[in-house]
């Protein structure tokens, strides 16, 4: 069996930011993997670069061409799109060694551990990473608008209605939500350096009315997004232990660990990092340094399912669990499920209750529903969903194709 030909496309009406990738085989079996972030750009890498190695090589020897890959662009920096190329080429790969083996990707891992995983609903909208109309747009991480009341917008709710927000997710059974309302205060001018009491506390009143009114009945998570430095941070911790909170995820910048480790040492909250690792040493200083209680991975950005597979387990050497991220497409998270289910160190899943009732439907072939707060994992061959296929029109949507002459 050979890889023979190699699709990109980004459906730019859907979620502007995400690639979809699809690798052929001679035995007609198609694997699906996806990335976010710069699309165009790691586009350009898988067909003008990966695909130079990739050609006709059997897709089963997976290890052997993460290996070269990732091995090869650490020539140059093999972080940044580098990674996200090679990470969405690993899932596809993963994906038709599952529909080979007739296998869901979980049991290839090892087998099943957890036969559902725990979600948790970040509070986005529709609109937070996606669109749904026609006009394309952009985003900056943590630059996302707080929009206006609509269908499934929890980020409006967080900031307008949290008990209200709180109490429709404990009806559908969530046992916890995430918050990042403290974007605003970020984006003033020096807002990274200072950020005053008054709005330490508006960030923190959705947090005090969901207390006052729900008391410990629903888990609370918010998310700094890397903005602040570390006085800032120390000041927002202080006021966040009155709130029992899950965990504070990625309050300051993770471009020091050294400082991550400080942080954590004098705070007296759980700490979450980072989505933003995409490189095995970030994670391995993390462990090392104690500056984490809870390790978040992005599968589609740090090398895929074997990369994700590995720090998970690096992980549970330190005792520290695994949370995994999507707020970013479809095999996203089901990528970080079917690591989860063959692993007892993963705890949540991330998920976006408007991604998953608004946006994924129109980009693959099967729904992902939450009951009762848990996500089940699939039974069918591989990823356990497929592109639409009408996404992969020659002419629409950035389409791109290589294949063997």
């Amino acid at each position: 069996m050979q890889i023979t030909k190699i699709e990109t496309s980004i459906a730019e009406s859907i979620m502007p930011g995400l690639l979809l990738v699809r690798v052929h085989t001679s035995e007609g079996i198609v694997g699906c993997g996806e990335t976010y972030y710069a699309p165009h750009a790691v586009a350009a890498l898988i067909h003008d670069w990966l695909s130079h190695y990739l050609m006709g090589k059997n897709p089963l020897n997976i290890e052997s061409h993460w290996r070269f890959l990732y091995e090869r662009s650490t020539n140059f920096g093999s972080r940044g799109a580098e990674l996200r190329a090679i990470s969405a080429i690993d899932l596809a790969l993963w994906d038709i060694f599952g529909q080979v083996t007739s296998q869901p990707i979980w049991q290839l891992l090892g087998g099943c551990v957890q036969e559902s995983i725990r979600t948790y609903n970040s509070c986005g909208g529709p609109s937070y990473g996606g669109t749904t109309d026609t006009e394309k747009s952009h985003c900056w991480p943590g630059y996302g608008p707080v929009g206006n009341q609509g269908p499934l917008n929890d980020y409006w709710s967080a900031v307008n209605e949290p008990v209200e927000l709180a109490e429709s997710l404990i009806l559908e059974g969530y046992q916890a939500l995430k918050v990042w309302t403290l974007d605003f205060a970020a984006h003033k001018t020096n807002g990274p350096l200072h950020i005053t009491y008054q709005d330490i506390t508006r960030a923190l009143k959705p947090f005090q009315k969901i207390r006052e009114a729900l008391g410990n009945n629903i888990e609370l998570i918010i998310d700094g997004h890397g903005f602040f430095q570390l006085a800032p941070a120390l000041r927002i911790a202080k006021r966040l232990q009155e709130y029992d909170i899950l965990w504070a995820e990625d309050l300051l910048r993770v471009d020091c660990v050294d400082t991550l480790s400080d942080f954590r040492e004098k705070t007296q909250i759980p700490v979450a990092v980072s989505e933003m690792f995409n490189g095995p040493d970030d994670y391995r200083l993390v462990l090392e340094k104690r500056a984490a209680d809870f390790v978040m991975i992005d599968p589609t950005w740090v090398g895929g399912i074997s990369q994700t597979r590995n720090i998970t387990r690096l992980a549970q050497f330190y005792n520290i669990p695994v949370v995994m991220h999507d707020c970013t497409g479809p095999l996203t998270l089901l990528t970080g499920v079917h690591v989860a289910a063959s692993s007892n160190n993963v705890a949540w899943q991330e998920s976006l209750r408007a991604h998953l009732r608004m946006l994924y439907p129109h980009l693959i072939d099967q729904t992902i529903e939450v009951k009762d707060g848990r996500i089940q994992i699939p039974q069918t061959p591989g990823m356990g969903v497929a592109w639409l296929p009408e996404l992969f029109e020659p002419g629409q949507n950035q389409y791109r194709i290589t294949q063997i002459a």
